[in-house]
C-alpha cells in the first residue's frame, strides 16, 4: 500500500550566521562585507555589517551627541552597519547583558537599539564585548534567500570570536577560513561544468 505523503516546506533560516561577500558582488556597499545576520524568518531578513568603520565617527562621539558621559570608557570606531536608516544605532553584544529590547541571535550574540544599553556601556554596566554601529542591511520576503543562489553571498557559520575579537579589516578574509576557504583564491563570476 503507497502512503501519499506531501513534501513539506523545508525553508531555513540563518539567524546567526555570518553573510560574506563573494567577489562578484554587484552591490559596491557590500564589497568585502561580513553582515552578521540577527534576524530572518519569512518575513524577510535583517543584519548588521562589521566589516567596515565609519571615517570620523567614534564611540565617544556617538556618546556625546546623547549627552552621555563616555570619559570612563575607551573610545573605539564606530561600525558602517548597512545602507538601510544609516543613523539608526545598534550595538551587537555579547550575551552577559540584556535589556527589555534585546534581541538573542542564535545563542551566540545580543543585538540591542536602546539608549539603555549605550548609558551602560558608557558606566561600564554594559556587556563585556560590544559593537556600535549606525544603519543595517535588511532584505525583504524572499530577497536574501534569492542573492544567496547567485554571485552575492557565501552563507558562514556565525562565530562571536570571530565578531568581536577580530579587528574590523580582518574580519571577511578571517571569516573565509574559519568556514575552511582560502579568501585569496576567490575570483569573481561562476563556473559552470
Amino acid at each position: 500500500m503507497f502512503v501519499y505523503i506531501p513534501m513539506m516546506d523545508q525553508t531555513t533560516f540563518f539567524g546567526g550566521h555570518f553573510l560574506l561577500a563573494l567577489p562578484g558582488m554587484a552591490d559596491l556597499r557590500f564589497d568585502h562585507s561580513v553582515v552578521a545576520l540577527c534576524v530572518h524568518d519569512a518575513e524577510g531578513a535583517m543584519g548588521i555589517a562589521v566589516g567596515e568603520e565609519m571615517e570620523g565617527v567614534s564611540l565617544h562621539g556617538l556618546l556625546d551627541s546623547f549627552d552621555i558621559d563616555g570619559s570612563a570608557i575607551p573610545d573605539r570606531p564606530v561600525l558602517r552597519g548597512g545602507p538601510v536608516e544609516p543613523r539608526r544605532g545598534f550595538v551587537l553584544h555579547s550575551l552577559d547583558w540584556s535589556g527589555q529590547d534585546m534581541v538573542q541571535v542564535g545563542g551566540q550574540w545580543g543585538l540591542s537599539g536602546s539608549l539603555d544599553i549605550l548609558k551602560a556601556i558608557a558606566k561600564g554596566r554594559g556587556p563585556s564585548r560590544y559593537l556600535v554601529a549606525l544603519g543595517y542591511a535588511g532584505w525583504g520576503a524572499g530577497q536574501l534567500e534569492r542573492e544567496m543562489t547567485g554571485d552575492s553571498w557565501f552563507l558562514a557559520p556565525g562565530n562571536a570570536d570571530l565578531l568581536f575579537d577580530v579587528p574590523t579589516n580582518r574580519k571577511w578574509a578571517a571569516s573565509y577560513a574559519a568556514a575552511g576557504v582560502d579568501s585569496s583564491h576567490l575570483v569573481p563570476g561562476a563556473g559552470s561544468a
